[in-house]
């Protein structure tokens, strides 16, 4: 059984929407190698079709020049969760859409190998409430926005986790990973 590997760029106040905010923050070295360590293992990627559709033009154009993850996100197959697109392949290449979520068919895949997940708030939350994300490892900004999409959004259900890690990056990113509640 393979492990789903959740990462999101968040805030201090838990906005996950588009994470322009990480700008003003850098890229240096150890966030890159943190997030290495997420997709190294990684045998798909799984995404909900909002950020597949904001990744694929971001990401289907870079080299390894531009980028050291472009191949990862290039070469790696996609499955993309959604109930309305039907053709990811003419969207960006080695792309499946797998249909609206179903837990079945994520469990499937992840029988398959090893699978990483990054943004896609709906997606995760549905990974959550179903008990397949194995490590939800974010990474908290020091800014607070206000406004924006939340992982975990007022009204809510509780979500237990347990610490796994914690790590404080040269950028004043914290890396805080989490898993399943300890029964």
């Amino acid at each position: 059984m393979g492990v789903i590997r959740v990462h999101e760029f968040t805030t201090v106040d838990g906005v996950v929407d588009a994470p322009m905010w990480t700008m003003d923050y850098g890229f240096p070295d150890d966030l890159a190698a943190a997030i290495g360590a997420l997709t190294a293992p990684a045998q798909g990627i799984l995404l909900g079709r909002t950020t597949f559709e904001m990744f694929a033009p971001a990401w289907s154009t870079r080299t390894v020049e531009d980028d050291p993850g472009a191949p990862f996100f290039n070469d790696t197959t996609k499955y993309v969760v959604s109930s309305t697109l039907t053709d990811a392949e003419s969207v960006w290449r080695n792309s499946t859409a797998v249909g609206g979520y179903d837990a079945d068919r994520v469990r499937e895949l992840k029988a398959q190998g090893d699978l990483y997940v990054s943004g896609s708030a709906t997606l995760v939350r549905a990974l959550l409430a179903d008990g397949l994300v194995d490590e939800l490892h974010l990474y908290v900004y020091p800014v607070a926005v206000g406004t924006g999409i939340r992982l975990f959004p007022d009204g809510a259900p509780r979500t237990p986790l347990s610490l796994l890690g914690a790590e404080s990056l040269s950028n004043g990113v914290v890396h805080l990973t989490y898993g399943p509640a300890a029964a």
